[in-house]
């Protein structure tokens, strides 16, 4: 979804206060394509602050199924995203790069929520996945889920030769 600034921008500064609802339905990233499996309407707020810099905040609620980094199985990951942002409009690209803050959310006078979303999940993604705590993974030989029951294959896991460390 797109929100156009213009009247942000203008003489009159008009703040946009809008419910947006989020067109997103997958998360693509490098390491897998996850589902939307729960989405809110996102809450989007663009005021002026001066010349050309907005301030952006906005509010987010979805869930997405993603595997479990031990085990697969699907896990339901909830993402509560609440943002401040900063933008100004005048700053070049290379000064962007330089800041480590690069607003590809912004279009010319456009702001594309579902890709300010995108980021804000990037940098809420979890370090580990866990269906439980106590989740013990896949065996490493038959790929049976040791959580649903054992199998038979020999432990492999210690080498003999670090015993004296």
């Amino acid at each position: 979804m797109l929100i156009n600034l213009s009247d942000v921008l203008s003489e009159h500064h008009k703040t946009i206060d809008k419910m947006i609802s989020v067109e997103m339905t997958e998360f693509h990233a490098s390491y897998g394509c996850f589902p939307l499996i729960e989405k809110e309407d996102a809450h989007i707020v663009v005021k002026h602050v001066k010349q050309r810099e907005l301030l952006i905040e906005g509010q987010a609620k979805m869930v997405l199924e993603v595997p479990c980094d031990r085990c697969l199985e699907p896990v339901r990951v909830p993402f509560d995203l609440e943002f401040t942002k900063n933008v100004d409009l005048q700053e070049s690209d290379d000064a962007q790069v330089d800041d480590l803050d690069e607003k590809n959310y912004i279009d010319g006078y456009n702001l594309d929520v579902d890709k300010l979303l995108y980021n804000e999940i990037l940098i809420g993604w979890p370090m580990k996945i866990l269906c439980s705590e106590d989740c013990k993974g896949i065996c490493n030989v038959c790929g049976q889920n040791l959580n649903k029951g054992s199998c038979d294959c020999e432990d492999t896991s210690l080498d003999p030769r670090m015993s004296v460390i």
